[in-house]
């Protein structure tokens, strides 16, 4: 055991290497298509999937357009007749007075959103169908294949509908009507297509064309309704206020005849005929008793100054006095005639003394005059004075009597007041009642149909170019689906790329499918023999010493390409000058004889069973420094022959004579044999078949490896087919490359 273990340890590698991710970075590929480095773009993945589902994508494309055919020539034919009516927000101004509606919308999207809602409605398709008749009709209902509620079919063939389930069909025709019809406002503008589509296309004109008509006529309805509402309404509110309007005149009325407050309304002619602009009497009585006292004071005024200017002297009205100044122009004649004749006589001559009499009768006379005319002045001041004090008197018992009116016309003035507004009331919602009577007769309409619809002469559907396109796309998209799903659901591992991503373990190599395998590893020039090479030069670097001198190769279950690994890279150790013995340890159900055409009558098994002479046991091959160890008879339990230390004996035997062993180990899966093995050589190679086994069943064998602390160096993927993974880059190119004969220089 000491030799054993003195033979394996200068093999082993540090354990920093034996980790499988280390291992990863430790073991450099020669060819870096298998190197697993770096992404593969997204739309080249999706290329790979489509690529290798393409048979599954082919069907279902096929298979859709078929479909497609078939039911778009089952298909009853459709025709679609077209309206084209136009909507505008304000309708045609016949009058100047404002109707209930209004007649521009606040916004624009809200307007149209509401008139295409209302050409859709409901109760515009049940107006289609009364006006059109249709609820009755049988043919309607059998052309959209619909069973009519109520229908019976008499003895004579002709359907009968019954009476207690109109209602039922008017609501079934016009669903039928609504699923078929179609609204579609035109692009900027005001234009709206009513289309219906029917199997009959004389009825698809005449729905189309109803729908429109219709849809006006609703349209001035509702105007109409709204008019007829606003005139209910506007009735009532009337009668309320003329009511109100006749019980606060009342309590006005009575209430001032018990207060006796009279008022006096002015003429139209001094520019107030408003309620407002009566005036009680004592107002008017104050207000002309008040001008006559300021006259009267201006009369005192000027009667007090001419009595005063009077008792001084002469005053002017003495002066303006007709017989004063008749008067004194008498004296003044008589006096210039008696200074004539005291220029001749004395003043006693008896002339002169009759004219100095007339001149002192002439003074008296003025005088008397005089004194007449101030008597007169006092006289009118003092009547003038009698007058503003009376008026002045008169003038303030007319003002306690107003204050008194005024305290009396508050309640007054708030009936005054409530009759004014009862009375604006009424007469703003009688002008509004008569504007809208007006407005509302007149049936302006903001819809017009443009373009009538036309009994269609071809069908609108089906139409086969457009649904062998939509089976096409729909064919890819299943396909496309199904691919996906399949690339999801297929665990196998498809190309060399995903063994590192996948089993985190390094990638030795891969080898491409071949017929005959055996053949190939012989022909120095196949492909299969290059994938070999690459995989012998990775093992260089897998331990500090190079290629491993003790390996084993297995896989999670038979038929999986180990025994053909282990052939071939015997076969490549042997081709390098190196000695090589290939031991089948594969005891229940040996190979590798075979590939030799060699006798297994005597081999490992027998000397796992106790025979010492291993080397009588060797046998020779027509490959130079290649030999085989068979497998043996088949013992009734090869993992108890595996257990003992009969296995190491035979490996620190077999390194002292060869340079490589390698091992030919069972199947992991299901025996213990590949574990007990692996754990007594320097590494395992892994073999994994391409599409042929679930990677949950290869995780699952790595790790029983794992538990064993056997050493796995790499994975090999055997059975490659480049086609069929659609990798990217074509393996052919590396492994075949010089295979077709030169031109001459």
């Amino acid at each position: 055991m000491n030799d054993i273990q003195s033979l394996r340890e200068p093999v082993r590698v540090p354990p920093s290497l034996a980790a499988p991710d280390e291992s990863l970075a430790a073991l450099p590929v020669a060819d870096e298509r298998f190197s697993g480095g770096g992404g593969i773009p997204i739309l080249t993945q999706y290329l790979r999937i489509v690529l290798r589902w393409k048979w599954v994508i082919l069907g279902c494309v096929v298979a859709a357009l078929v479909a497609g055919t078939i039911i778009t020539l089952l298909t009853t034919p459709l025709y679609t007749a077209t309206a084209s009516i136009e909507i505008s927000r304000e309708s045609d101004r016949v009058t100047k007075l404002e109707g209930v509606q209004s007649e521009t919308a606040s916004q624009d999207l809200e307007f149209y959103q509401t008139q295409y809602g209302l050409l859709k409605s409901r109760s515009l398709a049940e107006r289609v169908a009364k006006n059109l008749k249709l609820v009755d009709d049988p043919l309607f209902y059998a052309s959209f294949e619909t069973k009519a509620p109520g229908a019976a079919d008499t003895a004579g063939g002709v359907t009968r509908m019954a009476a207690r389930d109109s209602d039922k069909r008017l609501n079934t025709a016009a669903s039928i009507l609504l699923g078929h019809v179609d609204i579609a406002p035109v692009r900027a503008s005001r234009l709206v297509a009513i289309s219906f589509t029917s199997p009959d296309p004389a009825l698809s004109a005449r729905v189309a064309n109803a729908w429109g008509t219709h849809f006006i006529q609703s349209n001035l309805e509702r105007r109409f309704e709204a008019t007829s509402y606003a005139r209910k309404f506007l009735e009532e509110r009337l009668e309320q206020l003329r009511v109100r309007l006749e019980e606060s005149e009342r309590l006005l009325v009575s209430y001032a005849a018990r207060e006796r407050i009279i008022t006096v309304t002015p003429s139209a002619a001094n520019g107030a005929n408003s309620p407002a602009a009566e005036r009680s009497l004592a107002a008017d009585d104050l207000s002309a008793i008040n001008g006559e006292l300021a006259s009267a004071t201006a009369d005192r005024v000027k009667a007090e100054s001419r009595a005063q200017a009077g008792a001084g002297g002469a005053v002017s009205e003495a002066l303006n006095n007709p017989a004063i100044g008749v008067l004194r122009q008498r004296r003044a004649e008589v006096s210039a005639e008696y200074a004539k004749l005291l220029v001749q006589f004395e003043p006693g001559y008896p002339p002169a003394q009759a004219l100095a009499s007339q001149v002192a009768q002439l003074d008296s006379s003025i005088a008397r005059e005089e004194r007449r005319v101030r008597e007169s002045l006092r006289t009118t001041y003092r009547e003038s004075v009698v007058r503003e004090q009376t008026l002045g008197a008169k003038v303030e018992g007319l003002k306690a009597g107003l204050l008194d009116l005024r305290r009396r016309s508050i309640q007054y003035n708030i009936y005054q007041r409530e009759v004014d507004t009862n009375r604006q009331l009424y007469d703003g919602l009688l002008q509004r009642y008569k504007e809208i009577g007006v407005a509302g007769g007149v049936g302006t309409n903001n819809v017009s149909v443009v373009d009538p619809a036309m009994v269609p002469g071809a069908p609108s559907r089906p139409r086969l170019f457009l649904n062998l396109l939509i089976s096409l796309i729909a064919g890819l998209g299943l396909g496309g689906l199904l691919a996906f799903a399949f690339e999801q659901i297929d665990e196998t591992i498809t190309e060399p790329r995903e063994v590192e991503s996948t089993l985190r373990y390094p990638l030795l190599g891969a080898v491409p499918k071949s017929d005959d395998p055996l053949i190939a590893i012989h022909d120095r020039k196949s492909s299969v023999v290059e994938a070999y090479l690459s995989i012998q030069t990775n093992l260089e670097f897998a331990t500090a010493h190079g290629a491993p001198r003790s390996l084993s190769v297995t896989s999670t279950r038979p038929a999986e390409g180990k025994s053909t690994t282990s052939f071939a890279l015997a076969h490549t150790f042997a081709r390098a000058k190196r000695t090589v013995v290939l031991i089948d340890g594969d005891m229940r159900s040996p190979s590798i004889h075979g590939f030799f055409n060699l006798r297994n009558d005597k081999g490992l098994s027998n000397f796992l069973a106790g025979a010492d002479a291993f080397e009588a046991m060797l046998l020779a091959t027509d490959q130079e420094n290649l030999f085989i160890l068979p497998a043996g008879p088949s013992p009734p339990n090869a993992a108890e022959l595996l257990t003992g230390d009969r296995l190491s004996e035979l490996l620190v035997g077999l390194l002292k004579r060869f340079d490589h062993v390698i091992i030919d180990s069972p199947p992991v899966m299901g025996l213990a044999d590949a574990p007990l093995i692996a754990s007594k050589v320097e590494g395992t190679i892994y073999a994994v078949v391409s599409h042929g086994i679930r990677t949950s069943l290869v995780k699952v064998a790595l790790a029983r490896l794992r538990s064993a602390n056997a050493r796995i160096f790499g994975v090999v993927l055997t059975k490659f087919d480049a086609k069929r993974a659609h990798y990217g880059y074509g393996y052919d190119y590396g492994y075949g490359y010089g295979d077709a004969p030169r031109d001459a220089a």
